[in-house]
């Protein structure tokens, strides 16, 4: 099974979106994430400034409660939406009647990030994406994948714009299938989720894999083994939801994110080691790479 290279000449020959001069914050999206947990207060840190960085006009961000104020001063850029937390410390199932009238007024939802898998967080995304019919475009990250393994997908509502984000145990729990089956065709497995859940697939390992509803696949093959640390997939989901804000198409907002995302991380092999750097460090390299490809 063959596919395209995602490199310097794929970008080139499918650019983002131009920004005008003048644009103001609207016109440059509006991005919403929601994640994080009592136990990783500062995840959403991560996506929302990756967004913003990705060019993203207006974040919200929504956490649990304890952490949504302290959050909110970090990121003094964003407007905080505080929710309810159960038991474990994860958001409350009902706070999914609490975000269905704000994403209305957003562009992007990107759900998922410092969140767990456990049986509250789980009936939280069912909760919000039983009845979701959302025009924008829609990042699936971590644990909101793994949510999805008791979710029919003859029940899914969104159709298009559809980004999901997995490593190969995410995948191996949204499939069914083991982590060693998924190694051995990983472009078969990405390709046939997106075809069945009518979804651009970025299945992340050492070479990740770009897959679209109607077949088009991509491999990127120049990470580096230094973005394999805690935070990383954090900053990759919002970096997409950036881009997707701003008017890249669901595929191109992928690849763009995981090329963006690896030459973040080679920048900084060559600046602090091989191993060691924070995913935070990422974060700041954003703008200048993008324009870079841009000129």
């Amino acid at each position: 099974m063959s596919c395209q290279q995602l490199d310097e000449a794929w970008l080139k020959r499918h650019p983002l979106p131009a920004i005008a001069q003048g644009a103001d914050k609207n016109s440059r999206g509006r991005v919403l994430v929601v994640g994080g947990a009592e136990f990783v207060p500062g995840a959403l840190r991560l996506t929302g400034e990756a967004a913003l960085r990705a060019g993203a006009g207006k974040l919200q961000m929504a956490t649990v409660r304890s952490s949504a104020l302290s959050l909110g001063v970090l990121v003094p850029e964003a407007a905080m939406i505080a929710l309810p937390a159960d038991e474990e410390g994860e958001i409350a199932p009902a706070a999914a009647e609490i975000l269905k009238a704000r994403i209305t007024s957003c562009d992007t939802l990107v759900l998922g990030p410092g969140m767990s898998s456990g049986k509250g967080a789980r009936t939280f995304v069912a909760n919000l994406l039983d009845s979701l019919d959302f025009p924008g475009s829609l990042i699936l990250d971590a644990a909101a994948l793994v949510s999805l393994r008791d979710f029919d997908p003859s029940r899914w509502r969104v159709k298009e714009n559809v980004i999901f984000t997995p490593h190969y145990g995410e995948m191996a729990a949204l499939s069914g299938l083991s982590v060693e089956e998924i190694k051995a065709r990983p472009l078969a497995v990405a390709i046939e989720m997106a075809s069945r859940w009518s979804a651009v697939i970025l299945l992340k390992g050492d070479k990740s894999y770009v897959a679209s509803p109607d077949g088009e696949s991509l491999v990127y093959s120049d990470g580096c083994v230094g973005l394999g640390t805690g935070g990383s997939g954090d900053v990759l989901a919002g970096l997409i939801g950036g881009l997707a804000a701003r008017g890249a198409p669901a595929l191109r907002a992928a690849a763009w994110g995981a090329w963006v995302h690896g030459r973040a991380g080679r920048t900084l092999t060559k600046v602090i080691g091989e191993v060691g750097f924070l995913a935070r460090e990422l974060v700041p390299l954003i703008p200048e790479i993008i324009d870079g490809e841009l000129q």
